[in-house]
């Protein structure tokens, strides 16, 4: 096992080097005068570009530039930000909080109600359950994300609070705080629900399809001729196979939550990594830019690990192959 998890922490070697490679040369042939966004619109004095030059190593090559660029971020260095004149690492350590909350609801969500409908969905094959069920997935799928944030913060923020006088209505703006009159959590609510909508139906279909499968597999046969009722042979025999190619989808989907709910983050006014990175492109603040897409593909990266890791309980014939030395 130790020697499996090594070989997987290996593989993400070349995936940082091809990741820093693409940021660091598209800076670079990006127009613009990195030394006017760090110090600003105002005239800069000869002796203080000249300083801000050497600083940056913007004299060297490029290749030496990377080296440093390189060197930094191995030492835990994200740069500084040109315009908040604030480390990455200061600035990420603030927002993600807010956007790991909210992807791990999300994922809850996903995981309680898509899994849940899936599995319905597979035992009431061809009843008018799974024809709803395939019909409202097809539609959360082709359905854009920010439409339906939007959706849900004319109805639950505007026209729930009309007609019931103020009464039931949700937050459609920001994470709380001491000003704001709902309590922290229901701010979690709509975008929440909007974050989860396509990875919900994903994961429902994904669920139905793996499960009419496995039930159709020969030792599923084997368990009803012993005569184990259909709850047995659903929960102790064909679920944990079934499960596999959901764990690995949600397990990459909650990386992929922490980067990728830049349109959720941006309608809701969430003050988590989306809404950040959003920010910064508008203002080319690539030091932030640069480090919010190295730290999502950290996270990504570390998320398959662990969902590698987790098959050998889904599924005891990858426990065996391991340690049979595969």
């Amino acid at each position: 096992m130790l020697a499996y998890i090594g070989k997987r922490i290996l593989q993400f070697i070349p995936v940082f080097i091809g990741v820093t490679l693409i940021l660091f040369f598209l800076r670079a042939v990006i127009p613009g005068d990195p030394i006017r966004m760090i110090a600003g619109e105002k005239a800069v004095p000869e002796a203080i570009y000249q300083q801000i030059v050497a600083q940056n190593h913007l004299n060297e090559p490029i290749y030496v530039q990377y080296g440093y660029y390189v060197n930094d971020l191995l030492h835990g260095d994200l740069g500084t930000s040109y315009h908040k004149h604030k480390t990455v690492v200061a600035i990420f350590a603030e927002k993600l909080p807010y956007s790991a909350r909210l992807a791990l609801c999300a994922i809850c969500i996903e995981i309680v109600i898509g899994i849940a409908v899936g599995i319905i969905s597979a035992i009431k094959k061809y009843s008018f359950i799974d024809a709803l069920v395939t019909v409202s997935t097809a539609i959360l799928v082709s359905m854009p994300a920010f439409w339906l944030g939007m959706i849900l913060q004319i109805f639950f923020g505007i026209a729930l609070k009309d007609l019931t006088g103020g009464l039931l209505s949700l937050p459609i703006s920001g994470a709380g705080g001491p000003i704001s009159n709902y309590p922290a959590w229901m701010h979690y609510i709509l975008p929440s629900i909007t974050l989860a909508s396509v990875s919900l139906a994903f994961a429902a279909r994904i669920m139905r399809s793996q499960l009419l499968e496995v039930m159709n597999a020969d030792y599923i046969r084997t368990a009803r001729a012993k005569g184990l009722s259909k709850a047995a042979v659903i929960w102790k025999h064909a679920l944990k196979n079934a499960m596999i190619p959901v764990v690995t989808f949600i397990g990459i989907d909650f990386g992929v939550m922490l980067g990728s709910a830049i349109l959720t983050e941006t309608i809701f006014n969430w003050p988590g990594i989306g809404s950040e990175i959003v920010r910064a492109i508008g203002q080319r603040d690539w030091p932030i830019v640069m480090g919010g897409v190295i730290l999502v593909v950290t996270i990504v990266v570390l998320i398959n690990l662990i969902v590698d890791i987790s098959y050998a309980y889904f599924d005891p014939r990858i426990r065996y192959k391991k340690k049979a030395g595969d």
